[in-house]
């Protein structure tokens, strides 16, 4: 390859776009925009500078971006790249140029997967966005999740294990047919396996059905016998199917011996053998990384998580008076660009990804001052932590769970009054604790406190306060720095002026409306997780050049709707 940026617009090809579309389209905006961006130096590590002339990394990530504004297959973005005037013009193309074959863009997501580099053009872009002032550090932004379900389809135990060994077999007839032909009666295999293992076509008793889930992990164990034994090639274990095939053999069965001696391969009960936690447990053995996860009670789903953040600004007050107020001219509203877009697998809680995408913020240099979450993302800790660099969180913190808070009644922790220069806590009768111990609990430091037996049996309020055994309560604090942030928090997010400034955070949920809209984003297109945060990083990319294609136009973007009353109100109020 070499290096280059997006070739010059042909002069036929110019003129015939500005003809067909005298206010612009937006891939003729995004060419005479952001033509600066798409440049081939991004991606010199994924492409040799010898050999044969490659395609432009350049040109295919800009059919890409494109691709994805549209939510395009590629079969369909490789014929717009031919049979479309806008695209041509954005590419640079001659109007008789016969564009590219659709495999090119796989190998392309292959090459950027394989180096590392499926954030590169989304961070050039954001960089960008910076340097034109349209993202600053330190301004307000709001980050949320939604669920994204991946591009295999669901399988129960039974059904992943029959799948499992049908696809160890279609790898090894290709990478090794001899071997495979001395190790299994390739025609009995070929019956049992040829057509995919379906739940709808399984027999109707449940006797059958654990028979035949039994026959699926014989074949399995004769497979990985033969693959791991000291007559088979080192390889042949090396190949991804057989792998997961042991991986899913381990996790779905279990082998015994019987009261004759005879060994005995049965199927995995959680309350008996147990069962591997779901962060860990393989569900398809096409896709290594997805996941089966639950939140709440209605929501069920196989696959990932994918966290979008985005810059909320708002208006200065005078501005904001001053659009209420004028009823025919148009205020240019603060421009929304996703800053941040992280994936995970679906087991990650939402807790997990909030330091990790400060700090991807943080190194792009485009941390925010206010970071707006939902419940799901904080801790104190992690609260504390941020303010230490910069980044107030405004998120409520999770509430006192204890059963006297729960119930509203009684002593809650609040209720208690701590002295920590003498290490000792008051009760809301007078007594005082007699025993203060620094621990650690769940990897986090802690203060377990407890009170006497003496004051607190003959105490009057003591069914009130607690329901132990031994008739004594104990309390557990943080550390006094962040027991002191989580009641201030906790007071403050009781207020009405916290909860006016927190209604900020709502709007994060029209951006991830977007997103399903525009990209598709909650349907993984491709398989693993290197490859669903390349599909999410393009969509969040192409998220904000359609954004930016509204800031460019003459209709910024959409002004919150203020009905005539409204209007009238404000005018009489001045």
């Amino acid at each position: 390859m070499r290096p280059g940026g997006l070739p010059s617009i042909p002069e036929q090809t110019a003129r015939t776009a500005r003809a067909a579309f005298p206010g612009g389209s937006l891939p003729m905006r995004v060419r005479d925009h952001l033509a600066e961006v798409f440049d081939d130096a991004l991606f010199t590590d994924a492409f040799p500078d010898r050999g044969a002339p490659a395609q432009s990394p350049a040109l295919l990530a800009l059919v890409t971006v494109l691709q994805f504004t549209e939510n395009l297959t590629d079969r369909q973005a490789a014929d717009a790249s031919r049979d479309r005037l806008s695209w041509k013009y954005a590419l640079g193309a001659e109007l008789s140029d016969a564009g590219f074959d659709f495999s090119a863009l796989s190998r392309f997501r292959a090459r950027l997967v394989g180096h590392g580099l499926e954030r590169t053009l989304f961070d050039r872009l954001v960089e960008h966005c910076r340097e034109a002032g349209l993202i600053k550090a330190g301004g307000k932004q709001r980050t949320d999740s939604t669920h994204v379900i991946s591009a295999v389809r669901d399988l129960n135990r039974t059904e992943l294990a029959g799948e499992s060994v049908r696809a160890a077999l279609e790898a090894l007839a290709v990478a090794a047919p001899s071997w495979l032909a001395g190790v299994i009666d390739v025609a009995e295999f070929a019956e049992r396996y040829g057509p995919r293992v379906d739940g709808w076509t399984m027999p109707g008793s449940k006797t059958k059905r654990d028979r035949l889930a039994q026959v699926f992990g014989q074949d399995a164990l004769v497979l990985c016998r033969a693959a791991w034994s000291d007559t088979a090639p080192v390889w042949v274990r090396e190949i991804e199917a057989v792998a997961l095939l042991r991986q899913v053999m381990v996790q779905t069965y279990i082998i015994r011996t019987d009261g004759r001696g005879r060994e005995v391969i049965k199927k995995r009960d959680a309350d008996d053998s147990g069962v591997p936690p779901g962060h860990i447990r393989l569900a398809s053995p096409y896709d290594p990384d997805a996941r089966w996860s639950a939140k709440g009670d209605d929501l069920f789903w196989l696959g990932y998580k994918v966290h979008l953040t985005e810059t909320c600004d708002t208006l200065p007050e005078a501005e904001a008076e001053a659009e209420a107020e004028a009823e025919a001219e148009a205020v240019r509203l603060p421009l929304r660009l996703i800053t941040d877009v992280h994936t995970t697998e679906a087991t990650v809680p939402d807790v997990k990804a909030t330091a990790p995408i400060q700090q991807n913020l943080a190194e792009r240099q485009v941390a925010p001052g206010e970071h707006y979450l939902d419940s799901g993302y904080p801790s104190v800790d992690l609260v504390v932590e941020a303010a230490g660099r910069g980044i107030g969180m405004v998120t409520p913190l999770l509430a006192d769970h204890s059963p006297q808070a729960k119930a509203a009644e009684g002593f809650a922790k609040s209720a208690f009054r701590v002295d920590w220069k003498a290490r000792q806590v008051h009760c809301p009768q007078g007594a005082t604790s007699a025993g203060w111990y620094p621990v650690t609990q769940h990897r986090r430091d802690a203060i377990v406190i407890e009170f006497a037996r003496a004051d607190c049996r003959p105490c009057p309020s003591r069914t009130n306060c607690t329901s132990s055994v031994r008739g004594t309560r104990m309390l557990t604090l943080r550390p006094r720095e962040l027991h002191e942030r989580t009641t201030t928090a906790r007071t403050e997010q009781d207020t009405e002026s916290w909860r006016a400034k927190y209604a900020l955070r709502a709007g994060i949920e029209s951006t991830v409306n977007q997103a399903l809209d525009v990209t598709g984003i909650r349907q993984a297109r491709y398989r693993g997780l290197p490859k669903v945060t390349l599909q999410h990083a393009f969509s969040a990319t192409a998220l904000n050049i359609v954004r930016l294609d509204a800031w460019w136009t003459t209709n910024p973007l959409r002004k919150p709707r203020t009905s005539r009353l409204q209007r009238l109100s404000h005018q009489l109020a001045g």
